[in-house]
């Protein structure tokens, strides 16, 4: 598998820079690259599929606190405070 995945990676430090840039983190970097080195590819995706749910429940909890700023800021130009 890592053939087919080094037609778009030219290199390792490629697919590393592209986790970092992900998030992932220097022990998830590691893992995965294990398991892409050693055929487990499905493996491999599978955690990266848990690095994506982790950002993007992150990203929820983050659009629900600007939810929360954008109501306040509406109600308070709509009726300033005496």
């Amino acid at each position: 598998m890592i053939k087919q995945i080094n037609s778009y990676y030219q290199t390792n430090e490629e697919i590393i820079q592209n986790l970092k840039d992900a998030g992932c983190n220097k022990q998830t970097i590691e893992c995965f690259m294990n398991q892409l080195n050693n055929d487990r590819l499905s493996e491999g995706i599978c955690l990266l599929n848990k690095h994506r749910c982790c950002l993007l429940t992150n990203l929820h909890q983050e659009q629900k606190r600007i939810d929360c700023l954008d109501y306040l800021i509406y109600m308070l130009q709509r009726k300033p405070l005496k």
